[in-house]
């Protein structure tokens, strides 16, 4: 996943932060997916319809929404439309990320890698290295149906030996634990999540443990 530097601020895709001088800056999921796309399809513009798409598949939104993005994450930037130094608007058509981008090389984390599963019902589900988006798309890893889940409800990034839960704006919301989500936040083992009415067991182990060999007695 991309880890890129622009001015004083870093993206890691893998991770889904911004950071700049000052530590975290939060995004919202969407924001965040917007301003991943303008980075990684650099300098191309992208078209508004192209990014409605991209953003809400097969969901019909308004310009008011988009334009609702693209402020936060000027805002975010401490950019300008008049002066843009990252975000650039071409009237009309669409948006264009225009700073000047380096690709960061990752470092090896020490931290082991996790095994990490979901098990509601009599149903269990692995979730793999990056992220598992939860939802009743085709795409989502796991695919859930129920009628109180949204298409792309939330979604679980596993990475460097840690699992973080995050809502992707669903209707019903997201809870761990028994409280909804205002934004990501850590998963430990045995944890509960609720994805609307639905309940989902969340189970963690190091991915480098072995399972030990019962000799028995006698």
């Amino acid at each position: 996943m991309s880890l890129l530097r622009f001015g004083d601020w870093v993206l890691d895709g893998e991770t889904r932060e911004l950071r700049g001088r000052g530590g975290p800056v939060h995004l919202s999921p969407k924001a965040f997916d917007l301003l991943l796309a303008l980075l990684e399809k650099r300098p191309r513009v992208l078209c508004k319809q192209e990014i409605r798409d991209f953003l809400w598949p097969r969901t019909f939104v308004s310009d008011s929404n988009l334009a609702r993005l693209v402020k936060e994450v000027r805002r975010a930037l401490g950019d300008t439309v008049r002066q843009p130094v990252y975000l650039r608007t071409v009237h009309v058509v669409g948006y264009a990320f225009c700073g000047e981008v380096v690709e960061l090389p990752r470092r090896e984390d020490p931290r082991p890698d996790l095994d990490c599963r979901l098990i509601w019902g009599d149903r269990e589900s692995r979730l793999d290295a990056g992220e598992n988006v939860l939802g009743r798309t085709a795409k989502a890893t796991p695919w859930i149906e129920s009628a109180t889940v949204s298409r792309r409800h939330a979604r679980i990034l596993v990475a460097a030996g840690t699992a973080t839960l995050e809502d992707l704006g669903s209707k019903n919301g997201t809870f761990l634990r028994g409280e909804r989500l205002a934004g990501p936040a850590p998963l430990g083992d045995t944890d509960e999540i609720g994805l609307g009415s639905l309940l989902l067991t969340f189970r963690a182990a190091s991915a480098a443990c072995s399972t030990k060999t019962d000799v028995g007695r006698g």
